[in-house]
């Protein structure tokens, strides 16, 4: 049991997923017989989701502080937190619609559990629901945005309420920190299940199913590099005007930590530091702006969410309308503000953003399997994301002291 522990989890599951693999081909598809297993796994990640995003979420808010701290530092940080990540999701879906990921495969064979229903028909419904009328029945049937507006208004009470909320506040932190211990339990549940997922998929779908996730892979990546060499240097040249290349520079043991743990908090404290030490950026600045991006700024997940739920539209023959698109783009971005930064929690998300849709939840034994690979390139798109965000912050603010950035030529 000690061997078992001391093997990092994503290497585990990479061993699942090549055992998986092999089980598949070898067995055909009488790989179904363990599918139970993967089903299993899918049914804990679905009973994390409603907690997990309600605590964080909440937490994440009443984390600001005071209202008053989104004026000039706050609400900047926001309005480009907010920018950054719809312009994430949107990319995902251009990507997943132009390259359409999982428009080659034939599901017909593979039986699917209960689709999800969408939550939204309309319009006037999406914006009415939008409302909770009873919260508790809204946590109970896992309605995706009502439960996020609920969750935020929760957060705002706290604020305004201040002193008199504090003792509330204590307690979604631990919230939000019990519900990371109990995601990291439901995480170590996932080399079994990558296991059985893929074993059944390659099973029932052979050598395709595989070429269709090496092509989700390479979206995946793709999408990061985007953001980070079209946005992040856009804001970074045109709105901080910073040297780029001493940016990276000053960043790079951000760079590489995120990418090595694929963790956002495990990163925070290596991000504060290249902030303030290399890049400049004052204390009040970085530590508001950087601490409350690790909480609520995902954009690689928010790209990933949108990616990835229409690589399971495609997968399963579910016709989405524009107004679906732009439910994935709000329970996307709004999902990733409640993603915790610890690894995994994207698959978390997923069931979220999917089920609020109709894309049926077997999309994930699909990418559980190489879900790790991608949230490290997505985890470093999101610290990336925090380091821009807070330095044009205090270029906007006058809170960055250029003699500090590293030494190189502008760009």
């Amino acid at each position: 049991m000690k061997f078992w522990f001391a093997i990092p989890l994503w290497q585990r599951v990479i061993a699942a997923l090549i055992l998986g693999i092999i089980t598949g081909f070898v067995w055909g598809p009488e790989a179904v017989a363990i599918k139970w297993i993967g089903d299993f796994f899918i049914a804990s990640i679905k009973m994390l989701v409603v907690p997990l995003i309600f605590f964080s979420l909440v937490a994440g808010v009443a984390s600001i502080g005071d209202l008053k701290k989104l004026g000039a530092v706050g609400g900047r940080a926001v309005i480009l937190f907010l920018i950054t990540g719809q312009i994430a999701v949107w990319l995902g879906l251009a990507l997943g619609t132009l390259f359409k990921p999982g428009s080659t495969l034939d599901t017909s064979g593979i039986q699917t559990g209960a689709v999800p229903e969408s939550n939204f028909t309309g319009w006037t419904d999406m914006i009415v629901q939008t409302v909770p009328d009873n919260p508790v029945r809204v946590m109970a049937e896992g309605a995706v945005l009502p439960l996020i507006v609920f969750a935020l208004l929760i957060g705002i009470g706290i604020l305004m309420a201040k002193k008199e909320g504090e003792p509330l506040i204590s307690i979604f932190d631990s919230g939000a920190i019990v519900m990371q211990k109990v995601t990291a339990i439901v995480m170590e549940l996932t080399p079994f299940g990558v296991f059985a997922l893929i074993a059944w998929v390659t099973g029932t779908l052979g050598i395709d199913a595989l070429a269709a996730l090496g092509q989700m892979v390479l979206l995946n990546y793709l999408g990061c590099f985007l953001l980070i060499g079209i946005v992040y240097v856009g804001l970074l040249k045109f709105v901080a005007k910073v040297p780029v290349i001493a940016f990276f520079r000053g960043i790079a043991d951000a760079i590489a930590v995120s990418y090595s743990t694929a963790s956002s908090s495990a990163t925070l404290p290596v991000t504060l530091r290249c902030l303030e030490r290399n890049i400049g950026v004052g204390r009040s600045v970085s530590s508001f702006t950087a601490s409350l991006g690790a909480t609520i700024n995902m954009d690689g997940t928010a790209m990933y969410l949108g990616l990835a739920t229409l690589f399971g539209a495609q997968i399963f023959g579910v016709d989405l309308a524009f107004s679906d698109y732009i439910l994935i783009a709000v329970t996307a971005t709004l999902g990733s503000v409640g993603a915790a930064g610890i690894p995994g929690t994207g698959l978390i998300m997923m069931t979220l953003v999917m089920g609020s849709v109709g894309v049926p939840l077997e999309t994930i034994a699909f990418v559980a399997g190489v879900d790790r690979i991608m949230d490290m390139m997505r985890t470093t798109t999101n610290v990336t994301s925090d380091s821009t965000i807070a330095t044009t912050v205090a270029a906007m603010t006058g809170d960055l002291d250029r003699a500090e950035l590293v030494s190189a030529d502008d760009v």
